[in-house]
C-alpha cells in the first residue's frame, strides 16, 4: 500500500511513449516517424506504419508476451511440448529487446513465473543491474509484468491477463480460482507436470490491480497530493443525469420558479440484499481494504463505531402489514456470519449506486443500518427536493430526523422548511401494504414524480448476486474491494447505455402521454363540469399539501363496500327489470310502424335469451330441462309467426327473402330453431329489397336507445359483480356459503354476457341503418365492442397492464356514465377520474423530467471532459515520460466524453428541447404578456404544456 503511488505513475507512464519519447525515427526502418506499438508484443518499441504492417504480415506468430511461450518439440514419435527457456532463452529487462545488460542480475533462484492469457510459464529472467538501473518492480511494470509482491518479486502476471480476468469477472462473475485453473490446465491438461502454485500471488495481484485501475480512472494519479489525499466517495462512478451542483445543473436553479423546482429533484432508493452475505473468515485487521470509503462501501471503522453505540437500539414494530424486515430485524440469524447482506442507496431512476451508499448488515435491516447508509449518501446535498423510495418506507421515515442525532455530525443532512422531502414505497412492493399506505405512498398519485418505480435496486441485485458465492468466502477488506469494483462496472455501463436508455424511454413517454391524455379528456367530457369541479380542488389541494392531516386523500374511497342485504336487493331489481322488459305484446290488425318494430326488437332479445338457456343445458341435461325449453321454443314461433303476418303489410317484399330462405334449408333437410330463424327487420334487409324509410327512421331510434340501454346494463352488472367479489372475499366462508356466492356471481356474468350481446346486435343494426340514412358521428358515442377488452370494470386494467399505464375502457366514457344516482357509482367515478388524471399528468411530467435528464447528461458530460481537461498538468514530474503519460491519460479520458456527448446529441436530436422551447410544467400556469417592440402577445398554456388560445392585435404599418 506504501508504494502505490509508484505503481500508478508507472500505469500512466505506460499510457505515453515511455522510454521511446526522444526516438524521432522508427527503431528498425531507422526512416520513418514511429507512431505504432503492438500491444501483444514483447516490450513497447515504436515503429512506423510500413514496418508494423510488414512484420505482423509476414510474421503473425512472433509476438511473444511472456517470451516463455510453449513450443512442441518433434521426439521421432509425438509432439512433446517444450518452452523457449529449455531452449536457453533468457529475458532481459531494463534494456530494449534484443540488447544484453553488461551486469544482469538473476532473478531468485532462476525461476520467474509469469502467468499469461494462455498459460503459465517459467522463465529464466535477468534484470538490469546497472547504475542507472530502476527496481525491480518497475522494470516488471515497463514491460506489462504486474509483480506479485513489491520486494524481490519471483513471479508476475501480465497486463493483458489481469486485464481479460477483470473484464471477464464483470461479465461473468467467474471468480479468480476458476480463471486461474483454467489457465493452469491450459499449460498442462493432463495432471502430469508439477507446477509450482501461484494461486494466491494471483489474487494479491487481481486485487491490487483492481484498485489500481479505480484510482487512475478516477484521476488520483494526476493529484499531487497522492492517492492517500483522496476523499470518500471519489472513486465512485457519478450518475451523470441526476442533478449535481456545480456539474450539470442551470446556474439559478436554487431560485427556479416553483413551477419548476421538481425537476432539480434527487430520487433515491433504498434496499438490502441478503445474498451477498460473507462468513466470519477475517478481520479488518489482516485482511483491510485498499480503499478507506473511496467508492461506495462506507468507511468502516466510523460506520462499525457507530452501530455499535447504536444498532442494538431496538426499533418500534410495523403498524402497516407484518413487514419481516421491520419486525425481525433483530431477530435474523447471524450464526457464523461476519455481515447478513448489505444495505444500499441507488439513484432511482437511472439504477446506479452512489458513493458512500453501501454498507454490511450484522443482523437483519435495522433502522440504525440504513439510517447511517442514507444519511452518508446524501451528506453536503444541497439539492432541496428529495425523493425517497424504501420498500418499508411507511415505516422507516417516522422519527427519521430524531434518528439523525445519532448519525456523526458531518453526515447530517438540513431539513429546513424549504427543503421537500417525499417518501415512497416502490410499486412492486406496494401491493404488500394496508389501503392507506398504497395511496398515500404511492408513485402513481403523487405529483412531479413522473413514471419512476423506485424498483431500481432490485435490477441491480440480479447482476451483482451471481458473485455472492465468491465473496461470501472473502476476508473483508477483500470482499469490499470486490464489491466495489464491481458496482463501479456496473455504473460504468449505465452511463455508456444513457443513450439508448434515455432515448426509448421518451419515444414510450411521448406515445403514452398522448394516449392517456386522450383517455382523461375523453372521460372529462362525459361528465358534466359541475361534477368534476370540485373533483379537482379536492385533488389540488391536497397535491399541493399531501402531508397535511386536515386535507383528505382524494384516492381514498368514501363509499363503505355494499352490504349483503343491498347485494340482494340489487339482484331482486335486476330480476324486476327483466320482468318489466316481457315479450307479451298484444298483436292486433291496426299495429303502428313503430309497435311493429318494437315487437320485432323483442322477439330478437326472446331468440337471445332463449339461445343462453339452449346453451346452458349441456350435453348431460334431464328430460325435464329439454322439455322446458321446447316448450319455449313453441312459444316462440307462434309469437315470429304472428309478427310475420303483420310484416308482411308492412315489408311484403320481405316474403321473397324467407322463402329463398326456407328453400335453402329445405334441401339441407336442417330444421331452424326458432331462436335461430331471421327477423328480417328493416336494419337486415338493407339494400336486398325495398323497406319504407320510416321503419328505418323508427327502427334507428329504438336501436340508438336499445345500444344506450344495453351499455348501462353492462356498466351496473360490471358494479355489482365487483362489489360481489368484494363481499365474498371478505365475508363468505364455508363450501355451501361460497357455492351459492359463486352461482351468484355466474348469474350475474350471464347477465353480462346477455348485455353484451344486446349491444353487439343493436350496434350492427345501427351500422347497416347509418348508411341507408346517412347517419354520421354516432360511432363517436356507440363504439364496436370488444368482449376480451372492454366489458371489465373501471378499476380493472386490461391484461399485463400496470396502474400507470392503465387505460379505463370506454363504455365508463360515454356521455351520461354520471346520470347514475348510486352514491358508489359516484364514488368510483370520482376515483377513477382522479386516477385518469393522475396518469395523464405523470406520463406529461415523465417526458419532461427525461428532456431535463438528457440536458443534464450531456452537461456533465461536457463538464466532465473539461475536468480531465485540466488534470493533465496538475503534476509536474521530473521525468518526461511520466508527464507524457499522465497528459495522454487525462487527454483520452476528455475525448472519450466528448465523443460520448457527440453521440447521444445524434441519438436525441429529435427529443431535445430547443433553446427557446417552452418546458412547461403539468400544472396550470399563466405566463406574463410578452412585450417586444410593442407587439403584445398574450399566451395561455394547458395542463401538457400546448397553448390554448394565442392572440395577437394586428401590426401597425411599417
Amino acid at each position: 500500500m506504501g508504494e502505490r503511488d509508484a505503481y500508478l505513475l508507472e500505469m500512466l507512464r505506460r499510457d505515453g511513449r515511455g522510454d521511446h519519447i526522444t526516438e524521432a525515427v522508427c527503431c528498425r526502418c531507422r526512416l520513418a516517424c514511429p507512431c505504432f506499438r503492438c500491444e501483444d508484443c514483447f516490450g513497447s518499441e515504436l515503429f512506423c506504419k510500413q514496418c508494423m504492417v510488414s512484420m505482423h504480415d509476414r510474421t503473425p506468430l512472433h509476438r511473444i508476451e511472456a517470451s516463455g511461450q510453449y513450443f512442441t518439440e518433434w521426439t521421432g514419435n509425438y509432439f512433446k511440448r517444450t518452452s523457449l527457456k529449455a531452449l536457453g532463452l533468457r529475458i532481459q529487462l531494463g534494456h530494449p529487446a534484443g540488447e544484453r545488460c553488461l551486469i544482469p542480475k538473476t532473478a531468485f533462484h532462476d525461476d520467474f513465473v509469469v502467468i499469461d492469457t494462455h498459460a503459465v510459464h517459467e522463465v529464466a529472467l535477468d534484470f538490469c543491474d546497472c547504475a542507472t538501473a530502476k527496481s525491480h518492480t518497475k522494470q516488471l511494470l515497463r514491460v506489462g509484468w504486474f509483480p506479485s509482491t513489491s520486494v524481490d518479486p519471483r513471479s508476475a502476471a501480465t497486463f493483458r491477463l489481469l486485464e481479460t480476468y477483470h473484464i471477464l469477472s464483470f461479465e461473468s462473475k467467474a471468480s479468480a480460482y476458476e480463471f486461474y485453473h483454467t489457465i493452469v490446465r491450459l499449460t498442462d491438461n493432463t495432471g502430469l507436470l508439477k507446477r509450482k502454485d501461484r494461486y494466491e500471488a494471483f489474487m494479491r495481484m487481481v486485487r491490487e490491480w483492481r484498485d489500481l485501475k479505480m484510482l487512475k480512472r478516477a484521476g488520483r494519479g494526476h493529484d499531487p497530493a497522492g492517492v492517500d489525499a483522496t476523499q470518500s466517495g471519489e472513486c465512485a462512478i457519478l450518475c451523470p443525469a441526476c442533478p449535481q451542483p456545480g456539474k450539470n445543473l442551470p446556474d439559478d436553479w436554487q431560485v427556479a420558479p416553483k413551477a419548476r423546482r421538481w425537476l432539480y429533484g434527487l430520487f433515491v432508493a433504498i434496499d438490502a440484499n441478503f445474498r451477498l452475505k460473507r462468513r466470519a473468515v477475517s478481520k479488518d485487521a489482516s485482511d483491510p481494504g485498499l480503499s478507506r470509503g473511496w467508492a461506495y462501501f462506507v468507511e468502516e471503522s466510523a460506520y462499525k463505531a457507530y452501530i455499535k453505540g447504536f444498532g442494538a437500539i431496538p426499533q418500534e414494530k410495523s403498524t402497516c402489514s407484518s413487514h419481516n424486515a421491520v419486525n425481525m430485524a433483530d431477530t435474523k440469524s447471524s450464526q457464523g456470519l461476519a455481515a447478513t447482506g448489505v444495505g444500499t442507496v441507488d439513484c432511482a431512476r437511472h439504477n446506479m449506486k452512489l458513493p458512500n451508499g453501501v454498507g454490511d448488515l450484522q443482523k437483519g435491516e435495522r433502522y440504525s443500518n440504513m439510517d447511517y447508509l442514507f444519511f452518508s449518501a446524501l451528506r453536503g446535498s444541497p439539492l432541496n427536493v428529495l425523493n425517497v423510495s424504501y420498500d418499508i418506507a411507511c415505516q422507516w421515515h417516522k422519527k427519521l430526523w430524531s434518528r439523525m442525532n445519532h448519525i456523526p455530525s458531518h453526515l447530517h443532512l438540513s431539513n429546513c422548511p424549504e427543503k421537500l422531502i417525499r417518501y415512497f414505497v416502490p410499486k412492486f412492493h406496494l401491493p404488500a401494504h394496508i389501503l392507506k399506505c398504497q395511496t398515500m405512498f404511492s408513485f402513481n398519485f403523487s405529483s412531479h414524480v413522473g413514471r419512476t418505480d423506485g424498483e431500481s435496486p432490485e435490477r441491480g441485485w440480479s447482476n451483482i448476486n451471481p458473485v455472492a458465492s465468491s465473496t461470501k468466502e472473502m476476508g473483508p477488506g477483500s470482499r469490499r474491494d470486490t464489491l466495489d469494483d464491481h458496482f463501479g462496472d456496473w455504473n460504468w455501463k449505465k452511463v455508456v447505455g444513457l443513450g439508448t436508455t434515455l432515448l426509448r424511454k421518451i419515444v414510450e413517454a411521448k406515445a403514452e402521454k398522448m394516449a392517456h391524455r386522450d383517455a382523461f379528456v375523453e372521460l372529462d367530457g362525459a361528465l358534466k363540469p359541475e361534477t368534476t369541479a370540485p373533483w379537482k380542488d379536492e385533488i389540488e389541494k391536497w397535491e399541493d399539501n399531501p402531508n397535511e392531516t386536515g386535507i383528505p386523500n382524494p384516492f381514498e374511497a368514501k363509499v363503505t363496500p355494499v352490504t349483503q342485504a343491498a347485494t340482494r336487493l340489487k339482484l331482486a331489481q335486476l330480476e324486476a327489470h327483466d320482468l318489466q322488459q316481457g315479450i307479451d305484446v298484444s298483436l292486433h290488425p291496426n299495429v303502428s310502424p313503430s309497435i311493429f318494430i318494437s315487437a320485432g326488437l323483442d322477439l330478437e332479445h326472446e331468440q337471445r335469451r332463449l339461445k343462453a338457456d339452449a346453451r346452458a343445458l349441456g350435453q348431460h341435461a334431464t328430460a325435464t330441462q329439454k322439455a322446458a325449453i321446447q316448450r319455449s321454443r313453441n312459444t316462440l314461433q307462434r309469437k315470429i309467426d304472428a309478427w310475420r303476418r303483420i310484416q308482411a303489410l308492412y315489408t311484403p317484399a320481405v316474403q321473397l327473402l324467407r322463402s329463398n330462405t326456407e328453400v335453402l334449408v329445405a334441401t339441407t333437410e336442417e330444421l331452424i330453431m326458432p331462436e335461430d330463424a331471421p327477423l328480417w327487420l328493416p336494419s337486415a334487409i338493407g339494400n336486398k329489397t325495398a323497406c319504407d324509410n320510416r321503419l328505418r327512421s323508427n327502427e334507428w331510434e329504438l336501436r340508438y336507445a336499445q345500444a344506450g340501454d344495453a351499455l348501462e346494463e353492462i356498466r351496473q352488472s360490471l358494479r355489482l359483480r365487483s362489489h360481489m367479489i368484494t363481499f365474498k372475499r371478505n365475508w363468505i366462508r364455508g363450501q355451501s356459503a361460497n357455492t351459492r356466492a359463486q352461482n351468484a356471481l355466474n348469474r350475474v356474468s350471464a347477465k353480462t354476457v346477455a348485455s353484451a350481446e344486446k349491444y353487439s346486435d343493436a350496434h350492427n343494426a345501427l351500422t347497416s341503418l347509418a348508411i341507408l340514412l346517412g347517419k354520421v358521428g354516432w360511432q363517436a358515442t356507440f363504439k364496436k365492442l370488444d368482449p376480451k377488452e372492454d366489458i371489465r370494470a373501471m378499476e380493472v386494467p386490461r391484461k399485463g397492464d400496470s396502474e400507470g399505464r392503465r387505460k379505463m375502457s370506454w363504455i365508463w366514457t360515454v356521455e351520461g356514465v354520471d346520470d347514475c344516482e348510486d352514491e358508489g357509482v359516484h364514488d368510483g367515478l370520482r376515483l377513477e377520474w382522479c386516477k385518469a388524471r393522475a396518469r395523464a399528468m405523470r406520463w406529461s411530467e415523465e417526458v419532461e423530467l427525461l428532456e431535463e435528464e438528457m440536458r443534464r447528461v450531456l452537461q456533465y458530460l461536457r463538464w466532465h471532459a473539461t475536468w480531465w481537461d485540466n488534470q493533465s498538468d496538475r503534476r509536474t514530474q521530473p521525468d518526461p515520460a511520466e508527464r507524457e503519460g499522465l497528459r495522454a491519460f487525462a487527454v483520452r479520458q476528455a475525448d472519450h466524453r466528448r465523443t460520448l456527448a457527440a453521440q447521444f446529441t445524434a441519438l436525441w436530436k429529435d427529443h431535445l428541447p430547443t433553446p427557446t422551447e417552452d418546458c412547461s410544467p403539468t400544472t396550470d400556469i399563466h405566463l406574463p404578456n410578452i412585450s417586444a417592440d410593442g407587439l403584445e402577445v398574450s399566451l395561455d398554456a394547458n395542463e401538457d404544456g400546448t397553448f390554448l388560445d394565442l392572440t395577437m392585435p394586428a401590426l401597425p404599418p411599417a
